[in-house]
């Protein structure tokens, strides 16, 4: 089970929304199994009254080999659609990170480096 830590800034804790978080955490084991911690943190860091309710989330990976991967999705008026645009880009940084620790990165071909030192010609 992937330990998960979720926080709420300036808006009211809300069981479905816990339940949701913890059902896209566990999602990302999918595409790392080592996963150390995960850290959730949802804010409305603005309040405009033009603009409404803004949601911004950030996802905090702890992984073995690398420190941290960090994806964030900030400012959309809907908290479900913020949640799964960041979740979408935490899931492309491990499927990334997989790749680079399996050696699946692809290596670009090296041509061979030199100088023409003369040119010969036959034709006298």
């Amino acid at each position: 089970m992937l330990p998960i830590q979720i926080t709420l800034q300036d808006l009211p804790a809300s069981q479905a929304l816990e339940d949701h978080l913890r059902k896209k955490a566990s999602k990302l084991e999918q595409f790392y199994q080592n996963i150390n911690k995960c850290r959730v943190t949802i804010s409305m860091p603005q309040k405009h009254k033009h603009q409404g309710k803004l949601y911004s989330v950030v996802i905090d990976i702890t992984v073995p080999g690398k420190q941290e991967l960090v994806a964030s999705h900030k400012l959309d008026e809907d908290v479900y659609v913020a949640i799964r645009n960041a979740f979408y880009a935490m899931q492309r940084q491990l499927d990334g990170y997989t790749h680079k620790r399996r050696g699946d990165v692809k290596l670009h071909a090296s041509y061979p480096n030199g100088k023409v030192k003369a040119i010969e010609s036959d034709q006298e």
